[in-house]
C-alpha cells in the first residue's frame, strides 16, 4: 500500500519542504553540466587572461570570449545592440622615480617599494625622526610638518596577533600622516616588494578631483636603516632595543614622485533573454558575476605571476553562462521565461564594485522594474570550516529586502539542490562583512532584493593559486543549479518579491 503525506498549505508555505519538484525546470537544469562548466572556466582562468585586471587586456579578452558566448547561445545584447555598456574609468598612478640615502641610490624591489604617496614632489631631507612603534605616547609632542620620519612596522611586543603588519603598520601610517612628515621610512616586518608606485582606479568623476600632495610612504629594509643611520654611529637594531623615546638623526634622504591621471576605460557585459508574457515581459531578473580579478604580480616575482582567479570569480561567471544556456534551451522550446532576464557580468569589482555601481547610476533596464540580483561571486571551492561536510554553500542577504524572496530561495534548494545553506556572513555583526563586498550591494542599496551566493574564503583567494586545477565541479554545478531554480521561479511567479524588510545591515559599506 502506498503512503501519502499530506502537507497543510500553511507549512507548505512556511517551509516549502514539501513542494513539488517543477519537471519542466528539472529538465533545462540538466543543461548545467560539469563538461560545459570546465570548457568555459578553463578558458575564462586561462593564463592568456593574465588575471582579468580591469582596464588592461586580459579583462579586455575576458568581455569578448563572453559577448561572444552570450551571442552563440542566442541572447540578445541588451545596450542599443552591443553586448557592452562601457564603464568611464579614471586611472590614478602614482610613481616613486627615485630615492636615494646619503648619496647612494635605492633599488625598488631590492632595497624598498613605495606603499602609498600622492601628487609630484621632490623631497630632500637633511635629518630623520626616529619614532619607534608610532604609538601614542611617541607622537604626541612631536612636530613632523616636513621632515623625513623613521618606525618600526613589526607588530610591538604583546600587541594583537591576529592583526597582520600591514594591518598594522596601516593604522600608524594613518596616525603619521595627521602629523604632516615629508617622507615615512618604515623598517621590519613589512618587507619590500617589486614595485615603485602604485595605481588606482575609480569610476570617472563628473568634475575632476584635485591631485592632493600626501606624504611618501616607503618599506625600507633594516639594512638600508642602517645605511640611514650611517653618521650617527647607531645601528637600527640599537634604535628598536631603545624604542620609546623619540630620536633625532642627521642623515641625506632625497627622493622624487610624481602623480599622473589618465581616462581609462572597461566594460560590462549586457545579455538579456525577452520575457514571453505581455503582462511581466517589463519586469527584469537580473544574474550577475564579476569576471575582472587582480591581474599579475609585478614584474620580477619569482615563480607564477598569473592571478587566474578560477574561484574568485570565475566560478561565477562560468555559473550564469551556464544559468544562461539552460534558459536559452526551454526558450528555444517554447518555454523561455516570462519575465526579462538580463545576464550581467560586472567589471571592476575587484576595484571597489565600480561595474556594478556604474550599472546601478546607469541600468539599461530601469531598477524599479528590476525584481531581483541573483550575484554569484565564488562558488567552486570549499573553505576549511566545510572540509569533510555535506555539499554547502553561503547565502547571503535573501532576507534583507523581502520576506518573499527568502521563501523562494529556501523553497528552491529545499525542493531540488538540497544544500547546506549556511548564514553565518548575513549576520549584521559579522566582522568579514561579505554583504558590502560583491556586486549585488549596489543593487540592494537601491531597494532592488537580492541573494548572494559564496563559498568562503579558503587559502588561495587573491593568490596566483586560485587555479582551475583545484575547482569542485559537481559542486560548482549543483550550486548554479540552485541559483538557477531560484530564478526559474523569480522569472516565472506571477508576482514579484515584495519589498517587506526594514534591511538590518548597516546603512553605508
Amino acid at each position: 500500500m502506498k503512503k501519502t503525506l499530506l502537507c497543510s498549505a500553511a507549512f507548505i508555505a512556511a517551509l516549502g519542504a514539501c513542494a513539488q519538484p517543477n519537471p519542466t525546470a528539472v529538465k533545462y537544469a540538466k543543461y548545467i553540466t560539469v563538461d560545459n562548466a570546465k570548457k568555459h572556466l578553463t578558458i575564462i582562468a586561462a593564463d592568456d587572461m593574465e588575471g582579468r585586471e580591469t582596464g588592461k587586456p586580459g579583462a579586455d579578452k575576458a568581455a569578448n570570449y563572453l559577448a561572444g558566448e552570450y551571442k552563440k547561445l542566442g541572447l540578445l545584447p541588451a545596450n542599443n545592440g552591443s553586448f557592452f555598456l562601457d564603464v568611464p574609468l579614471t586611472s590614478t598612478s602614482f610613481k616613486v622615480n627615485s630615492v636615494s640615502v646619503n648619496g647612494t641610490a635605492l633599488t625598488v624591489g631590492k632595497d624598498y617599494s613605495a606603499l602609498s604617496g600622492g601628487g609630484t614632489q621632490t623631497i630632500n631631507a637633511s635629518e630623520v625622526v626616529f619614532v619607534g612603534y608610532g604609538s601614542e605616547a611617541e607622537l604626541k609632542d612631536l612636530d613632523l610638518t616636513g621632515k623625513a620620519v623613521m618606525v618600526i612596522t613589526e607588530p610591538k611586543p604583546g600587541a594583537d596577533a591576529s592583526i597582520s603588519p600591514m594591518r598594522a603598520f596601516g593604522r600608524v601610517a594613518a596616525a603619521l600622516m595627521a602629523k604632516k612628515p615629508a617622507i615615512v621610512l618604515g623598517v621590519g616586518a613589512v618587507a619590500p616588494v617589486t614595485g615603485a608606485g602604485s595605481e588606482r582606479i575609480g569610476l570617472k568623476p563628473a568634475t575632476p578631483h584635485p591631485v592632493v600632495t600626501r606624504a611618501l610612504v616607503l618599506s625600507i629594509t633594516p639594512a638600508i636603516a642602517d645605511q640611514v643611520l650611517k653618521a650617527s654611529g647607531k645601528t637600527y637594531a640599537d634604535l628598536k632595543s631603545a624604542a620609546g623615546q623619540p630620536q633625532t638623526f642627521k642623515a641625506d634622504v632625497k627622493a622624487s614622485a610624481e602623480t599622473m591621471v589618465k581616462d581609462a576605460k572597461a566594460v560590462d557585459i549586457v545579455a538579456y533573454i525577452p520575457g514571453s508574457d505581455p503582462k511581466l515581459k517589463d519586469e527584469v531578473l537580473v544574474f550577475s558575476a564579476h569576471y575582472d580579478h587582480i591581474g599579475m604580480e609585478p614584474e620580477g616575482t619569482k615563480g607564477d605571476r598569473i592571478n587566474n582567479g578560477a574561484d574568485d570569480d570565475g566560478s561565477g561567471t562560468t555559473g550564469i553562462l551556464e544559468i544562461a544556456t539552460a534558459f536559452m534551451k526551454a526558450k528555444n522550446d517554447g518555454k523561455g521565461p516570462r519575465r526579462t532576464i538580463l545576464f550581467l557580468g560586472n567589471v571592476g569589482e575587484e576595484k571597489g564594485l565600480l561595474g556594478s555601481e556604474y550599472y546601478s547610476e546607469h541600468p539599461v533596464f530601469p531598477l524599479e522594474k528590476t525584481i531581483t540580483d541573483l550575484n554569484i561571486d565564488m562558488i567552486g571551492r570549499r573553505d576549511p570550516s566545510h572540509e569533510g561536510t555535506p555539499d554547502y554553500c553561503y547565502l547571503i542577504g535573501s532576507d534583507k529586502l523581502s520576506t518573499t524572496l527568502h521563501k523562494i530561495s529556501e523553497n528552491a534548494n529545499n525542493t531540488y539542490t538540497k544544500l547546506a545553506v549556511d548564514y553565518k556572513y548575513n549576520d549584521p555583526k559579522d566582522p568579514e562583512r561579505i554583504y558590502y563586498r560583491s556586486d549585488h550591494y549596489n543593487f540592494a542599496k537601491h531597494g532592488v532584493p537580492i541573494v548572494f551566493y559564496f563559498d568562503g574564503v579558503h587559502a588561495d583567494y587573491h593568490k596566483v593559486s586560485d587555479e582551475v586545477s583545484k575547482i569542485d565541479f559537481p559542486l560548482l554545478v549543483k550550486r548554479t543549479q540552485l541559483v538557477f531554480y531560484t530564478g526559474w521561479d523569480l522569472a516565472n511567479r506571477d508576482e514579484r518579491p515584495v519589498v517587506d524588510v526594514k534591511n538590518d545591515m548597516p546603512a553605508s559599506r
